[in-house]
């Protein structure tokens, strides 16, 4: 399959500046096969800028980063028009969002008016200014970032804004060799700097048109649709995940078929997606508690346990789904 190799040229190349994350790439990839913007948080220091970037130079797509901040506005992100002296008329300044992949960094510190700028291009790839309507550059992808420890000073994702995202990843600590290996990596020079794309923007789009023929039998659809109505039916959560929600498993799940190097999906794909796909977008009853052991056991944390109980209790469809 054409898709996977290109798909593992992509990661081998990101992983030559990551280290130890190949099953936070293949999220990634997933997400770019599909189409779909990526929500990363973690505490800051554990690789969610240079990933994106890593990402984007490896295909050689258009690369912008925003540092969102309390005064950023709307304009700031889509552009503004202006009135040039020379011409005697208005010129439009297209603003960060005419991009391939955007990084959205800290997007929990800008105000709720300049985090729903970013709905409409997330949603329908495009950008309205003044009445008039721009279509985005084909790929468009949103990484934003988030740090979950500091609440001062932010303002979280309204539901509506969560459900705009394909899924959400937990970047991690490395492991004890993994940070030696990164010590050494990053001893004389930075790796990023050298990094050449492995592919190109033409074969992204055909990657992702190969994604979308993964074959996924009725049954399949079937075991998909009952796990996302089961997180609308659970006592744990007040908003379940939404039909939106539902159409971007399932596409998820023709994508990780692929990079696994199949045509079609299999119950596997549906159970390892569930819980980065549609955990941030349930809305949990608690805020949050600590355990028995005294930790603390966030909101997020919370879903996921939700989720995983679900794919424990839906009944797994078993057949021959090579046939």
């Amino acid at each position: 399959m054409e898709g996977l190799e290109k798909a593992r040229k992509i990661i081998d190349n990101v992983s030559k500046v990551i280290v130890g994350k190949d099953d936070k790439l293949r999220l990634l990839m997933v997400a770019l096969l599909t189409g779909g913007h990526v929500l990363l948080e973690d505490v800051p220091g554990t690789g969610k800028t240079k990933t994106a970037r890593a990402l984007a130079k490896s295909i050689g797509l258009d690369f912008k980063r925003v540092q969102f901040t309390i005064d950023l506005l709307p304009s700031d992100l889509t552009g503004i028009n202006y009135f040039d002296r020379s011409q005697d008329k208005f010129v439009f300044r297209k603003g960060p969002l005419f991009t391939n992949i955007l990084l959205a960094d800290e997007i929990n510190r800008a105000t709720a008016r300049t985090q729903s700028s970013l709905l409409e291009c997330m949603e329908e790839k495009q950008v309205t200014v003044d009445g008039v309507t721009t279509v985005l550059d084909k790929p468009f992808l949103v990484i934003a970032t988030q740090n979950p420890i500091e609440s001062q000073g932010t303002f979280p994702l309204p539901e509506a804004q969560l459900d705009r995202f394909l899924m959400m990843i937990d970047m991690g600590y490395p492991t004890h060799e993994e940070s030696i290996e990164i010590l050494k990596r990053f001893d004389t020079s930075d790796p990023l700097e050298s990094l050449e794309a492995v592919i190109s923007r033409e074969d992204l789009i055909s990657m992702q048109n190969e994604a979308k023929k993964i074959k996924v039998s009725d049954n399949l659809l079937d075991y998909a649709a009952r796990i996302v109505e089961e997180t609308r039916n659970s006592h744990e959560t007040r908003i379940g995940a939404s039909p939106r929600a539902l159409i971007a498993y399932v596409a998820a799940a023709k994508a990780l078929a692929l990079l696994s190097g199949r045509d079609f999906c299999i119950p596997d794909d549906f159970k390892m997606l569930a819980a980065p796909v549609l955990a941030h977008r349930l809305s949990i009853h608690s805020t949050g508690f600590y355990g028995e052991n005294g930790a603390y056991v966030s909101k997020r944390e919370m879903a996921v346990r939700v989720v995983n109980s679900i794919i424990e209790t839906v009944p797994c469809p078993t057949e021959d789904f090579k046939a």
